[in-house]
């Protein structure tokens, strides 16, 4: 239970957002008790806007929210830090940071499924990833059991080229259809998690 102390700062607490997934900074931003309890409730991030004087929703009127997984103070209780997962560019002119900074880690199977889910939010007639999901979730289930097959097949070769080629091929497709299910890899990865722990 956090217990942030709004008296020190007039009211006001320094919050940090930072990407759960990548870990980068996104934004900072000022919260009063009424914005966390605000932010707490509806899992979107919810700041005291200075400039207009009232709780401010990020995303409220350009639908880029961002999504709450964890809220840590440091320790003086008087800095917020917001770990949350961005619903698009995050900065008013349209970069993934307000620091200007491109919103990647150092995983590029996550840097590939943020393409992929651009691919699907902006669809581009030229993308075979913006076409294959416009053909809907039948297809793209066929897709990743034909490519699991030519996996399984090239698995019971010696030929590690094809073998490597087919493996990259599943991967890519399994991450279409995640994004087909509105499905974000680290929820697999929060279910791998929690059943190894087990």
């Amino acid at each position: 239970m956090i217990e942030p102390d709004f008296e020190k700062g007039g009211g006001l607490l320094p919050v940090i957002v930072q990407d759960a997934k990548t870990n980068k900074v996104l934004m900072l931003g000022y919260m009063n008790a009424e914005a966390l309890e605000k932010t707490q409730a509806e899992s979107k991030v919810t700041f005291y806007s200075r400039s207009k004087e009232r709780l401010w929703t990020k995303g409220e009127s350009s639908g880029n929210f961002l999504y709450v997984k964890s809220i840590d103070i440091d320790c003086d209780n008087d800095t917020l830090l917001i770990k949350a997962i961005p619903e698009g560019p995050v900065c008013h002119r349209g970069t993934d940071t307000c620091f200007s900074e491109k919103n990647e880690g150092n995983d590029f199977l996550h840097h590939l499924e943020n393409v992929i889910w651009d691919r699907k939010m902006n669809p581009d007639e030229q993308s075979y990833t913006a076409s294959l999901l416009k053909r809907g979730i039948n297809k793209v289930a066929q897709k990743v059991g034909e490519e699991a097959v030519e996996l399984v097949i090239e698995a019971k070769d010696n030929n590690k080229d094809l073998f490597l080629g087919e493996a990259a091929d599943l991967m890519y497709h399994y991450l279409v259809l995640l994004a087909a299910k509105d499905v974000r890899l680290d929820e697999v990865l929060t279910l791998l998690e929690q059943r190894h722990k087990k």
